[in-house]
């Protein structure tokens, strides 16, 4: 809904993405083949320390129906049916992993003016129950999500939230790690041709007593490249340089500077390349 609230999810998100999204460390590659008759291919690759992964994932979409395959190196084929605007429902989806029979879930998601509701049920003989909810507007609103193990009778996840969204701003706080964690955020964009945007994230573990906290900014160095850096109270600095070399291809170069290691390299380097033709 556009003035109705968004799903419980994206509750802080602006903030996490600006401060992690994109951070890569290792070596990524990725080849997406659009086709106008609905049917996508994407091939990626991670070169991780010495080990090697990747994935063929295939997208169809027709109508309101959209079909996701990913196979991996592993031989592992993960199966994904999305049903969008199916009767009163936004969206519902059925997913399964091969050769694991007990992977598969269904998930619906409810969007009304001043509610969006988002559940999941395991499709086994001890399925995980999960529900999350937020109510209000686009500009304030509240939820809480939940995440129920029948096998041990226990919460698996149990997190509470409410946000403030204007134009220029957003901020978050968070109830999390059932209850263990208290989570802020705030982003603000600042009115500035090169799109500065400011993001932090403030968080205290009351049993422990543990404050962290993370400072990052994104803004424009020309139409084609961004900068992001990242600040965090544990010695740790971060900067990523994102460029469109060429229309929906990106290159991403990520560093991180660790200033409490003594031992090994200080340093991390990662490079992600990403081509759409």
């Amino acid at each position: 809904m556009a003035n109705g609230p968004a799903p419980f999810s994206e509750i802080g998100k602006r903030a996490r993405d600006l401060l992690y999204k994109d951070y890569n460390f290792d070596h990524k590659f990725s080849l997406s083949i659009p086709s106008s008759s609905g049917l996508g291919l994407t091939a990626t690759g991670l070169k991780k320390d010495q080990f090697f992964s990747g994935d063929i994932n295939t997208l169809y979409k027709s109508g309101n129906v959209t079909v996701d395959v990913k196979v991996d190196t592993y031989s592992n084929v993960s199966t994904k049916v999305t049903l969008n605007d199916v009767f009163r429902c936004k969206k519902v989806a059925l997913s399964f992993n091969i050769p694991d029979h007990k992977s598969g879930k269904l998930d619906v998601q409810y969007l009304h003016p001043h509610a969006a509701i988002d559940s999941s049920i395991g499709l086994n003989p001890s399925p995980k129950l999960e529900l999350s909810g937020a109510f209000g507007s686009k500009d304030i609103c509240m939820g809480a999500e939940a995440g129920f193990n029948t096998t041990s009778a226990s919460f698996s996840k149990l997190n509470a939230g409410i946000a403030f969204n204007k134009s220029d701003f957003s901020a978050t706080l968070m109830l999390a790690d059932k209850g263990e964690s208290l989570k802020a955020s705030y982003i603000h964009y600042v009115d500035r041709p090169d799109g500065l945007t400011i993001a932090a994230e403030m968080a205290h573990r009351f049993s422990t007593f543990e404050n962290r906290f993370t400072i990052g900014s994104s803004q424009s160095i020309d139409p084609k490249t961004i900068l992001k850096t990242r600040f965090s109270d544990d010695g740790k600095a971060a900067f990523q340089c994102q460029r469109a070399w060429r229309p929906n291809s990106l290159i991403t170069l990520s560093a991180e500077y660790d200033s409490t290691k003594i031992f090994g390299s200080p340093a991390k380097f990662g490079l992600a390349l990403s081509l759409k033709p």
